[in-house]
């Protein structure tokens, strides 16, 4: 015991009969678990009294990995003679067995619900929040452990909310003694790793937050998730240096203190938005904003720019309209379905790989911050917390741009080739403000 770090004694000295752990990633979680398996069947052949224990992980190699890297390596340090044994179930599925003199055994099997009916023994549930339906396994097993002389041993790295794991961990009715170690605790208690050399080398807040802190981090409520915003990211999006002089969208999301201003420029290749230029404006008077829009809106080919006209957003929508006219601009009031309409439009460039921004670890987890919730009255809400001197500003810039592209544009771009021909546009009699956006809803 005294080669055990101090967190892991604490979990073996638990002797509960329901008892669930939560392990940052790489701390021993099965190590130790296997641990106390080992040392209660060996209590069981010392007293003449067998005990089983059965290993339930997400797949066969990771229950061969239980037995070879926790209860082998155990047995051998204590010395201990044992029969290693490969065994097929009636459900097909591989067993493989660890078998003592006296009559304890400990195997390793995959978790499904089909496996987990029709024992009657000790239980140890690895990486339990990563099982394949959990609920289904839960309902299987639970009756397995019903004698009081049971034990059951939960350990998992959280893997979301809304699983079982989720449940045990936070609802003390369900009467399990929990262990929570973190990285930071596990390495206060003397496990030799780098935190912050770990943390850049990761570089995804979320998943550290998740592997390594143990939060339990609800990536359903994402509207983007990293992998679909790593979907649209290239090394050319970004310089305006590579703007070809094609039709260009403008988003831009006001703000006048804490926030930025930001404003997107896209490119349209073919069905492809290429963003060009992404202007940030932290703490910038309604006069320098107007004039970094005059100055992208004669600098590229602006077909439609869609701006922020909500609370302070008045006037300087107003104003930019007189500017460059109401066919090149439009004032956009962030309602529940408005933004909704704009986050919609984002979504579906990048799971259309119709969308390339640039590769940046800060637009990425702005893009990332908005969540989808469900509100009182059943209809969805997008928010997103401040951080770093942002409120989600570049995702609804974005969004805004994405949302313009979107519009039903009544002229031929070809033939829109200088700042003066767009805005004559706005002075042609007959037609109509371009109709609503036009794309799949979510």
């Amino acid at each position: 015991m005294s080669l055990l770090y101090p967190y892991q004694r604490r979990y073996l000295q638990d002797k509960g009969r329901f008892k669930a752990g939560m392990f940052a990633r790489q701390t021993g979680k099965t190590f130790t678990t296997t641990l106390e398996a080992v040392i209660d069947c060996l209590e069981g052949e010392a007293s003449g009294h067998p005990r089983k224990w059965t290993i339930l992980s997400v797949s066969e190699p990771r229950a061969k990995d239980a037995l070879d890297d926790g209860v082998k390596l155990h047995l051998n340090a204590f010395k201990t003679a044992f029969q290693e044994l490969e065994v097929e179930l009636p459900s097909s599925e591989k067993s493989f067995e660890i078998r003592l003199p006296g009559g304890s055994r400990i195997r390793a099997i995959a978790a499904k619900p089909s496996t987990a009916r029709g024992m009657s023994e000790n239980l140890i549930l690895d990486e339990f929040a990563h099982h394949a339906d959990n609920r289904a396994i839960w309902t299987a097993l639970f009756p397995v452990i019903s004698r009081k002389d049971l034990k059951l041993r939960v350990i998992s790295t959280p893997n979301g909310k809304g699983d079982k794991f989720y449940e045990i961990m936070t609802d003390p009715g369900m009467g399990f003694s929990t262990h929570i170690t973190d990285i930071y605790q596990a390495v206060a208690d003397g496990l030799p790793r780098d935190i912050e050399e770990l943390k850049r080398g990761l570089n995804d807040p979320e998943a550290w937050a998740q592997e390594f802190e143990c939060q339990f981090v609800d990536a359903s409520t994402a509207w983007l998730t990293y992998d679909l915003i790593a979907n649209g990211e290239d090394a050319a999006a970004g310089e305006p240096d590579n703007y070809t002089g094609g039709p260009c969208f403008v988003g831009m999301d006001f703000a006048r203190r804490g926030d930025l201003t930001v404003i997107v420029v896209l490119e349209q290749l073919g069905d492809v938005l290429w963003l060009r230029e992404m202007v940030e404006l932290p703490r910038t008077s309604f006069a320098a904003q107007l004039a970094e829009l005059d100055r992208v809106m004669q600098s590229y080919r602006v077909v439609r720019a869609a701006l922020d006209q909500t609370g302070m957003g008045e006037m300087p929508v107003e104003e930019a309209i007189r500017r460059h006219g109401s066919y090149r601009i439009e004032g956009v009031l962030f309602t529940g379905p408005r933004k909704l309409e704009m986050a919609g439009a984002l979504k579906q460039r990048l799971e259309d790989s119709q969308l390339r921004i640039p590769i940046s670890p800060t637009l990425r987890h702005d893009l990332h911050s908005v969540t989808r919730t469900i509100g009182p009255s059943g209809a969805p809400r997008l928010g997103a917390d401040r951080k770093d001197g942002s409120h989600a500003d570049r995702f609804w810039a974005l969004g805004l741009a994405c949302a313009a592209a979107y519009t039903d544009a009544p002229w031929d771009l070809s033939l829109i080739q200088t700042t003066s021909a767009l805005n004559a546009l706005d002075k042609r009699s007959g037609w109509t403000v371009p109709g609503k956006v036009k794309y799949r809803g979510y």
